[in-house]
């Protein structure tokens, strides 16, 4: 505890040094890192191939290179984004000149995930940079070999004053919960975000919460199966089912499901073979307390595809389970694992009793070619963010914030929006002097009809 109180008082003195505020100082510190990034590519992507047995080809596209994108990003444009921004001011403020500053919050607490253990420790890390705080980060004690390449460049990068990576377990994360931050930013569970919340309410301080949820696709009937079952083997299979945006379940329209299966089957055995395990492309469970909380959510269900289990492998084959009852644990539970229960609807009333059953989901998907029903489904439900006729790609689009609502997040990132998350918004009116009209100054006797003119008109 003290180390760590250390640490937090010597970032605290370093950010009122107002060095962290200079521009050209967090840039150099950006192009740092990506410099440290890029030299150590291979030992980031062979961290990830030990952790979860993920391909070289999967690590670079869901965690390296957006890593290296998000740092272009933010080293081309943070001199534009840092500028303080001209607003138009209002006759009740004349004669004046109006702002936006954009200021860091000071020190700020990242506590990343295990299921992209680089990506997203690393993402809110450089953003939390470029607005100009100072970052302690608790990388996943789940992701050994991730964490210490992690942490190892975070040392060879920063001084201690500005960042540092932390390793450890729960009672790590308790006792940096323990502390006063001036900005709090937790990927995870909803379960541990509910913890997080709860110590960062003791000090008033503010939060992002990316967490997840039950996330549903929803198909009918208009569309061709083949493709959906493509892109949807893709996205639900992706890191091995272990990503929070993924679809959690599928609620297709009733005639069409026996041929959904059967594509989804063809196409699970196109692109990993008839037994997955020997696939080079096929991830594993993060380790096996996750293997069997999985297990417990399949064993009493209907499996008409896959269901093969191999614990000391932390491997779970790619499973489908057909119509689940809604009280299930796998329907209670995100499953975040490479299990895909299918539901049916008949009617719209049959999606509303699914959907609403549920808390808030991070993500929602329709494959439809019915423009009435998929702008229908966007505007009746509440949910973090969607994509319509795939899965995923959201995320690929640095413009669009990423975050949920409710019980599957507070508060939005990626790209800009990350550097807006870490960064107070602080309004300025400079005013002039040179008139100074005596309406707003008592005595207010005679002024009231001009003063509702002028709310009415001029507000």
């Amino acid at each position: 505890m003290n180390n760590i109180s250390n640490i937090l008082n010597k970032q605290q003195q370093f950010f009122k040094s107002q060095k962290t505020k200079d521009v050209d100082y967090r840039l150099s510190l950006l192009k740092a890192l990506k410099s440290k990034i890029l030299a150590h590519e291979n030992d980031i992507l062979d961290a990830l191939y030990k952790d979860f047995k993920k391909s070289e080809f999967e690590a670079y596209l869901s965690e390296f290179g957006l890593v290296i994108s998000e740092l272009n990003l933010a080293i081309k444009n943070l001199k534009r984004w840092s500028k303080p921004k001209r607003i138009k001011a209002s006759l009740l403020t004349f004669p004046s000149r109006d702002y936006v500053y954009k200021e860091p919050y000071g020190t700020v607490l990242v506590i990343a995930p295990w299921n992209y253990p680089f990506l997203l420790a690393m993402e809110p890390l450089i953003m939390a940079i470029a607005a100009g705080n100072t970052i302690v980060l608790k990388p996943s004690e789940l992701t050994q070999n991730t964490s210490q390449i992690i942490t190892k460049i975070i040392r060879n990068v920063f001084p201690e004053t500005t960042a540092v990576s932390i390793e450890g377990g729960v009672e790590t994360s308790t006792k940096l919960l323990a502390q006063k931050w001036d900005y709090i930013f937790f990927t995870g569970s909803t379960k541990v975000g509910k913890i997080v919340a709860k110590a960062a309410a003791k000090h008033l301080t503010p939060v992002t919460l990316e967490l997840g949820g039950k996330s549903p696709c929803i198909i009918d009937d208009s569309v061709n199966l083949k493709l959906v079952a493509r892109r949807l083997v893709w996205g639900k299979l992706l890191n091995g089912g272990q990503t929070c945006i993924a679809p959690d379940y599928v609620i297709a329209k009733s005639n069409i499901k026996k041929e959904l299966i059967e594509a989804l089957k063809s196409e699970i055995i196109r692109r990993y073979r008839e037994n997955p395990k020997t696939s080079p492309d096929f991830p594993r469970i993060i380790n096996e307390a996750n293997t069997k909380r999985i297990e417990a959510l399949i064993n009493t269900e209907n499996i008409v595809f896959g269901g093969e289990i191999s614990t000391e492998n932390c491997y779970i084959s790619p499973t489908i389970i057909d119509e689940p009852s809604l009280e299930s644990k796998i329907m209670q539970e995100e499953i975040f694992g490479p299990v895909l229960p299918i539901l049916t609807f008949e009617t719209e009333d049959d999606i509303e009793n699914t959907i609403w059953g549920l808390d808030k989901p991070l993500s929602l998907y329709v494959f439809s070619n019915d423009k009435y029903f998929v702008d229908e489904t966007i505007k009746k439900y509440s949910f973090g963010g969607g994509v319509i006729n795939d899965l995923l790609i959201h995320f690929g689009n640095h413009r669009l914030p990423l975050g949920g609502v409710g019980a599957s997040g507070i508060g939005q990132y990626h790209g800009k929006h990350g550097f807006d998350t870490f960064s107070n918004t602080k309004p300025i009116i400079k005013r002039s002097n040179w008139f100074d009209p005596s309406f707003r100054y008592p005595p207010y006797k005679g002024k009231m009809s001009f003063l509702k003119t002028v709310f009415k008109y001029f507000g």
